[in-house]
């Protein structure tokens, strides 16, 4: 039991701060009309969550933190690929209106964008392997797959509840501005983080 709370919170509070993850799975809740239509940046979010966290649990962040410059080009590419983000969704017009159907994104460009976000952004891998893989290594066994499932389970239950919120909020937010007003504070977030990752990796330079 207290591997499976262990897990709950743990992934809860890396996956709850405002992200280009969260960011994405949000907008294709508020933008699309149907809920469906969003279930492939939904589903592929998750898939790719499943993945980190299993790799991470099976013993990679082993392999990554005892290579000094593994982690350092990780943090270089993080600082890079967030400020890029963080330009995307800001640039990103959101407003709703009768045409946003049209010119949402397509199952395709869904699938190949949450992957993306989540296999190629260097601060969710450092999230999941570091922090996830490192404290499983406290659990064997059946508690480890207990925190390991935790875990998995929240990032899916996660991203079914940003869509439908954002789905409830781009209902209500019929002409856009609340949603192209958070675009501006979630840009403004992943700057900071990319700026975090910069320091960091000229903090690692400097040992």
């Amino acid at each position: 039991m207290q591997a499976l709370i262990h897990g709950i919170l743990l992934a809860f509070g890396l996956i709850l701060p405002l992200g280009v993850q969260n960011v994405f799975i949000f907008n294709q809740g508020a933008t699309h009309r149907k809920f469906t239509k969003a279930l492939p940046a939904i589903v592929t979010a998750g898939i790719c969550d499943t993945i980190l966290i299993y790799l991470a649990v099976a013993g990679v962040s082993v392999i990554v933190f005892s290579f000094g410059w593994l982690k350092i080009s990780l943090f270089l590419v993080g600082f890079f690929f967030l400020a890029y983000m963080g330009w995307v969704i800001w640039k990103d017009d959101t407003a709703i209106n009768a045409k946003r159907e049209e010119k949402g994104f397509s199952a395709r460009r869904q699938i190949t964008f949450a992957a993306s976000v989540s296999l190629l952004n260097p601060h969710a891998i450092l999230d999941t392997i570091g922090v996830i893989g490192t404290s499983s290594l406290a659990y064997t066994g059946y508690e480890k797959w207990m925190f390991t499932l935790a875990c998995i389970a929240v990032s899916w239950i996660w991203f079914l509840s940003l869509a439908i919120v954002g789905r409830k909020i781009g209902q209500i937010d019929g002409n856009g501005k609340f949603l192209n007003f958070l675009n501006k504070i979630s840009a403004v977030i992943i700057w900071i983080m990319a700026l975090y990752m910069g320091y960091q990796f000229y903090a690692l330079l400097g040992e």
